[in-house]
């Protein structure tokens, strides 16, 4: 059997998929989003019970003292390391609370085992506060819990889906405290974009103003827009936000080339440029193998033995290399032609695209993910 090693010497990438895209129309709400309309995360820690013996074992320490002290709330005084529960776990606790969500509402919530339980299939959480980063209570989580996987078998044998540590509880988080959002006496109003764009920022506050029909809006920076509150729509704010947020706009795109090496797929606009370039391409491939040969004595020779004798061999292959030469300012369906016409292959064009970028005529970001 022989081995081989491909050396290459000048390898150029390219991608595996492109998109091409310099600008779209897009709803203000799909970009940008009003000041102090967030989501607040919560979070606590509870104890999951009902479990089948596949709960925290007894060097989980924390899980035994939170049992003792819940069973001392119900008046049952115990010794925390006499606890030998096996269908019991402790877990963390989290859920979203949504904005302008009321007392009373319903949030999903999810759970996950934070001790060294086997699995939290079939587990009741008990009720569990859930606090905001202020530390006040806005919500409280039970329920059932319901696991996108299994764990099952023996300590010899066992068979397991995804992960069984951790699943959800649908509508398992009951609101308790509302978090104030107040927009009615509002004089002005600020708008922050998803990302940070002068460009668009500056479109954004041009669309709002055609939108409502005078200059209400104006970009502070390249994420945020100051838009005031006319008289007209003082007791209508709600019906105003509606207005602004529906003013349809370009949005401008950086350019940007996106690369996944794992999967050999590169994306680019069509608004990413090179500068005049040329590129060579070639290879040299280099194989080093053991042939494996028998030597025998002559035929009724009574003297000598049969061994096997190994030759070293060693064969270079060279093949001949082209040169392709990018014009200044070339687009990105030049790239793609002039590189699927030289026979790159995708991951031929990613070596290319980050030695271009290197050589800094990739007029473009270059993000690897």
């Amino acid at each position: 059997m022989n081995d081989k090693w491909r050396i290459p010497i000048f390898a150029f990438l390219f991608a595996g998929a492109l998109l091409g895209c310099t600008s779209a129309a897009s709803r203000i709400k799909d970009i940008a989003e009003f000041e102090g309309v967030r989501d607040n995360q919560l979070t606590g820690i509870g104890l999951l019970v009902g479990l089948n013996g596949t709960g925290d074992r007894s060097q989980t320490f924390f899980s035994t003292q939170m049992i003792a002290n819940m069973l001392q709330r119900s008046g049952i005084t115990i010794d925390p390391e006499r606890v030998r529960v096996k269908n019991i776990a402790t877990v963390m606790v989290r859920g979203t609370l949504p904005p302008f969500v009321r007392q009373g509402s319903r949030i999903d919530v999810d759970v996950a085992s934070i001790g060294d339980a086997q699995s939290i299939q079939g587990g009741l959480l008990i009720s569990t506060p859930l606090k905001g980063p202020d530390g006040q209570v806005y919500a409280v989580a039970d329920g059932s819990v319901v696991l996108g996987g299994y764990s099952a078998g023996g300590r010899n044998a066992r068979a397991q889906l995804n992960h069984p540590t951790a699943g959800r509880i649908p509508n398992g988080g009951l609101v308790e405290k509302e978090v104030l959002v107040d927009f009615t006496h509002k004089k002005n109003l600020n708008l922050v974009l998803h990302s940070t764009d002068f460009t668009t920022a500056s479109r954004a506050a041009k669309a709002i103003n055609e939108s409502v029909g005078s200059a209400v809006a104006g970009a502070v920076d390249g994420r945020t827009i100051a838009i005031k509150v006319p008289q007209s729509y003082e007791n209508r704010i709600v019906e105003y936000m509606s207005e602004v947020e529906n003013a349809t706009m370009d949005v401008d795109i950086r350019a940007r080339v996106v690369i996944n090496e794992k999967t050999g797929t590169i994306v680019m606009g069509n608004e990413v440029k090179i500068s005049q370039v040329s590129i060579i391409h070639g290879s040299l491939t280099l194989q080093v193998g053991t042939v494996f040969n028998v030597s025998q004595p002559a035929p009724f020779s009574r003297e000598g033995d049969t061994v096997v004798v190994p030759e070293e061999t060693v064969s270079v292959q060279e093949e001949k290399g082209g040169i392709l030469t990018m014009h200044e300012g070339a687009s990105v369906e030049e790239i793609v032609t002039k590189l699927n016409a030289f026979g790159a292959s995708p991951r031929d064009v990613i070596a290319i695209l980050k030695a271009i970028k290197a050589h800094g005529a990739l007029q473009a970001e270059l993000e690897i993910i």
